[in-house]
């Protein structure tokens, strides 16, 4: 790769407000451009889109960064402030400080922080319903919405990283860093002179990528699709079991646990229902299989945090989404000391199945350690499982089936924000007795079924991209 040498005068580096000084930012100050539109002409900022809280009264649906992903896809969390919950606090935090914005359809959101991941997103019919943060940066085109759009995750994606700011650690975009930004004019003009053409094509992909979304199922209903099939479980009454809010119970009921448990949710009928099929098919319990005892995580202080350290802290946030990805920005590293001082007893290993023991919302939520490669201490609001003579990856499935998540419904304790479940009552839940090649078979089933659905996913990713090399291509025809 060539080697790229500018010679800049002090004076004119004097001259940028930002005083930068690295070569992305000299070679796109370099670039010649004869004719050029302005930012201004082409994009407008948008300022005055501030939500004051009480517009937020019921349920609302909001976007921060880590809910977007490189293609411009958003996956928001539902929150309500009537009923705050736990896991979500630092949503409800951000958002009373002023961090959320209303957004129209048209409009184009570019992130903040780490601008080379490519965050942006084009606001639609369907995502012009939720409230974003005020990490991104809020455009309105003036011209060729759609268009500019991909432009922007294309032509202009160099120019963007170009102009952004190296901040503490990572770059960062401002706005007044886009209105430096120049659009070659022989561009703009022949996309305008293409427009209906171009915007035909793109529009075809999009209805295509429309189609293969709607072939997807959520995971969680290939698991219990292969459950319900594999052991005969009747989840229709298991539903209408579920419905029933008023019902009569004994005296000796209410006796028949060691704490006296005398709540209306403990005492469903659904409750009972799922025990006792799921009693049916073994009458082992969770405790059969530990290989040691249960243990809850620990906890942890900000200056334990460590962003250059190598171990991660696995808490209820990091494993919300039903694993535990490091990639995650909400994956966090430790410093080598807090992990070395609890490794011993706190630590994570291949096979280990973490699972979220209080918040509505995320308790009973679980995670599988599937390789070596990451070290890390579980939180105090987790607990850590450890199986013997048991597949760890099909007692992860069982462990999301709707069954056992009811289960864990009916036995958690608390009101409100404060749920808890504890290891006691854990390794008292039923768990399928059937042989190692049984599990495995049925393991094999539920990963060909996500296999396939996976696919179908990178089949719209290429879709996705396709819509992005057409506009380069339509520079060239």
């Amino acid at each position: 790769m060539a080697v790229k040498i500018y010679n800049v005068e002090f004076q004119r580096m004097a001259l940028e407000p930002s005083l930068r000084n690295d070569s992305n930012f000299i070679s796109f100050e370099n670039a010649v451009v004869n004719r050029f539109y302005k930012f201004k002409e082409l994009f407008e900022i948008v300022n005055d889109h501030k939500v004051p809280l009480e517009n937020l009264n019921d349920d609302f649906y909001y976007v921060e960064i880590g809910n977007a992903d490189k293609l411009g896809n958003v996956f928001p969390v539902k929150l309500n402030f009537n009923n705050r919950q736990l896991e979500d606090e630092d949503y409800y935090k951000k958002i009373e400080k002023g961090n959320i914005i209303k957004v129209q359809k048209g409009d184009i959101l570019i992130s903040k922080v780490r601008p080379y991941l490519k965050k942006i997103l084009l606001i639609d019919d369907d995502n012009s319903k939720y409230y974003y943060t005020s990490a991104f940066i809020h455009i309105r085109p003036k011209k060729m919405g759609k268009i500019m759009y991909y432009c922007m995750r294309t032509l202009f994606f160099e120019n963007l990283i170009a102009i952004s700011r190296q901040g503490k650690g990572y770059p960062t975009l401002n706005e007044t860093d886009l209105l430096s930004m120049k659009f070659d004019a022989s561009i703009i003009d022949l996309l305008l002179k293409k427009e209906q053409e171009l915007l035909q094509k793109i529009e075809q992909r999009e209805s295509e990528i429309l189609q293969l979304e709607r072939t997807r199922k959520p995971e969680s209903q290939l698991i219990n699709d292969i459950f319900k099939q594999e052991f005969s479980l009747n989840l229709n009454e298991y539903h209408e079991k579920r419905k029933i809010r008023i019902f009569q119970t004994s005296l000796e009921s209410f006796s028949a646990n060691l704490d006296l448990r005398n709540s209306v949710k403990f005492h469903w009928p659904s409750g009972q229902y799922v025990y006792n099929e799921l009693k049916k098919q073994s009458s082992k319990k969770i405790k059969d299989y530990i290989s040691e005892p249960i243990v809850l995580g620990k906890s942890i202080s900000p200056v334990n945090y460590d962003e250059e350290g190598e171990s991660y802290y696995i808490s209820m946030a990091a494993i919300k989404d039903w694993r535990f990805n490091p990639d995650s920005e909400n994956a966090k590293t430790i410093s080598e000391q807090y992990y070395n001082e609890n490794k011993a007893t706190k630590s994570i290993q291949k096979g280990d199945i973490i699972l979220a023991r209080s918040g509505k919302g995320t308790i009973g939520k679980v995670a599988l350690i599937d390789n070596d490669n990451h070290e890390g201490i579980f939180a105090d609001f987790t607990m850590r499982i450890r199986l013997k003579s048991y597949l760890p990856r099909f007692a992860y499935y069982y462990f999301r089936t709707t069954y056992f998540q009811h289960l864990l419904e009916v036995n958690w304790k608390g009101l409100g924000n404060n749920l808890n479940i504890f290891p006691s009552q854990i390794q008292e839940l039923p768990i399928p007795d059937i042989t190692i090649e049984e599990q495995e078979r049925i393991v094999s089933l539920i990963k060909g079924e996500i296999d396939l659905q996976n696919q179908s996913t990178e089949q719209i990713i290429e879709k996705q991209l396709e819509v992005e090399s057409l506009i380069e291509q339509s520079l060239k025809s």
